[in-house]
């Protein structure tokens, strides 16, 4: 199985639950899952086989949480050799503001600007609806994981 490393960004904790939950999920499917919450370029390097995870919310105003805008900056400025490396991305926001899904599709286009493969489409949870964040994010994961496998195409 993969070894995924999730890099949390969070500013009321709920990304950071998400990650554990689906975390939990993985390692259940057989992955080893570590969960970064304090992300630096060091983390993104240290393991090419390694698969990237973002789970991240937003602020009010589409920016990165604080403890992931540094990665964020570091990626834009030092040009990590992460090219062809995989991710994933879990997008967390509301509707209600016009910076909807803004934090998300920044570090998604940072990760390709740097040729990382993105393993299918993000998942974009829409705090509005109401809805179950993490039962969502795991049953999105369940279909992410398969695109992990060696015969899959991203």
């Amino acid at each position: 199985m993969s070894q995924i490393q999730i890099l949390v960004g969070s500013v009321t904790g709920t990304a950071e639950a998400v990650a554990e939950e689906v975390s939990d999920h993985l390692e259940a499917a057989g992955h080893s899952v570590t969960i970064n919450s304090m992300a630096q370029v060091e983390d993104l390097v240290r393991n090419p086989d390694e698969i990237l995870l973002v789970c991240t919310s937003n602020t009010g105003a589409g920016d990165l949480p604080d403890n992931l805008q540094p990665l964020y900056v570091q990626m834009t400025r030092e040009f990590p050799a992460i090219a062809g490396r995989r991710y994933g991305i879990i997008n967390m926001g509301d509707s209600s503001y016009a910076t909807f899904g803004e934090a998300g599709q920044a570090i998604d286009e940072a990760f390709a600007d740097l040729g990382a493969q993105r393993v299918g489409e993000p998942l974009v949870l829409d705090a509005s609806t109401g809805e179950d964040p993490e039962a969502l994010a795991c049953a999105w994961v369940d279909q992410w994981q398969r695109l992990l496998a060696p015969e899959a195409t991203p």
